[in-house]
C-alpha cells in the first residue's frame, strides 16, 4: 500500500489507510503481517499521521496478522521525544526490528518480540547463524546503551534537534524553495520544491556544494528531493549553525 504523505496531500486521514488495508485483506482473504517504519525514512522522512499505526495495527490484528515496527533508523533515542519511534503513535508492536545504531558502527542487529511469538518458531527446524550471539557484539551493544543513558543522548537529540528544526524553518521563511521541514530530534527532512515540481537537480547541487564544505548530506523520497539529516547523536548546536550557515550560502545565490 502507498505511504502516507501528509505534506503534499491535504486533510490526510488515517481512516483512509485503514480502508485500504481492509480492501487488501478482503481481496486476499487474510493478512500475515503489517510491516512499517515508525517514521518513513527512505520514502522521504515522512512523519506518520496521528492515529495511523493504531488504526492499521487494529485492522491487522483483527485479520489475524502481526504488527512489525522497523526501528532500524529511528530507534535508540534519536528522535528525542521518545526512545522508539512507535511510541509517538501510542502503539505496541508484536515484533520490533533494530540495527545500525545498536552497534554504533559495529555490525549488529536484533529482533525483539514476545515469548509466545518466539515459541512459534520452535518447530524442530534449526535456525543457524555464523555470527549470531557473538559475545563481542553483545558487549558492544550493551556499551552503546550505557553511553546513551550515561550521556543523556536522547535528551541531547531532542534539544539539538528542536534547535536545528527552528533554524531550518527560519531558512524556509526566507527561501521558498524549502517546501517543508519535518521530523523529530536528529531525524529531520527538508523537502525542496521549485515552480511546483520536486527540485531533484537542485537538491543534488546543494548536496554536492555541502560535501565540498565537509558536510555530508544525502537525499531520499520518490523524487530524491528530500534532504535527510541524521547526524551522530553527539551533534551539537555549533555544528547546527555551521550546517545552516553553509546551506544559506548556497540558497542565497539564487541558483
Amino acid at each position: 500500500m502507498p505511504s502516507p504523505d501528509s505534506y503534499s496531500e491535504e486533510d490526510v486521514e488515517s481512516n483512509k489507510f485503514v480502508g485500504e488495508i481492509e480492501e487488501i485483506i478482503k481481496s486476499t482473504g487474510g493478512l500475515c503481517a503489517f510491516y512499517c517504519e515508525s517514521i518513513i525514512g527512505c520514502g522521504g522522512q515522512i512523519v506518520l499521521p496521528s492515529g495511523y499505526l493504531a488504526g492499521l495495527y487494529n485492522a491487522t490484528r483483527n485479520a489475524g496478522g502481526l504488527c512489525i515496527a522497523d526501528e532500524v533508523q529511528v530507534g535508540f533515542g534519536r528522535i528525542g521525544e521518545k526512545f522508539w519511534g512507535f511510541e509517538l503513535q501510542d502503539v505496541i508492536p508484536d515484533i520490533v526490528v533494530i540495527g545500525k545504531p545498536m552497534g554504533n558502527g559495529h555490525p549488529l542487529a536484533a529482533v525483539v518480540t514476545t515469548k509466545e511469538i518466539a515459541e512459534r518458531f520452535n518447530t524442530g527446524m534449526e535456525y543457524f547463524s555464523s555470527f549470531g550471539g557473538n559475545p563481542v557484539s553483545c558487549e558492544i551493544g550493551k556499551a552503546v546503551l550505557e553511553v546513551i543513558e550515561k550521556e543523556n543522548l536522547q535528551e541531547h537529540a531532542r534539544q539539538t534537534g528542536n534547535y536545528f528544526k527552528t533554524q531550518l524553518n527560519n531558512l524556509k521563511e526566507k527561501y521558498p524553495v524549502i517546501h517543508d521541514v519535518r521530523g523529530f530530534g536528529l531525524f529531520l527532512g527538508v523537502e525542496l520544491i521549485r515552480d511546483g515540481e520536486p527540485a531533484t537537480g537542485y537538491t543534488k547541487e546543494l548536496i554536492e556544494f555541502m560535501k565540498v564544505k565537509g558536510i555530508l548530506l544525502s537525499s531520499d523520497g520518490p523524487y530524491n528531493n528530500v534532504i535527510k539529516i541524521k547526524p551522530p547523536m553527539t551533534f551539537n548546536k555549533s555544528n547546527v549553525d555551521n550546517v545552516v550557515s553553509w546551506m544559506e550560502t548556497f540558497l542565497s545565490n539564487g541558483k
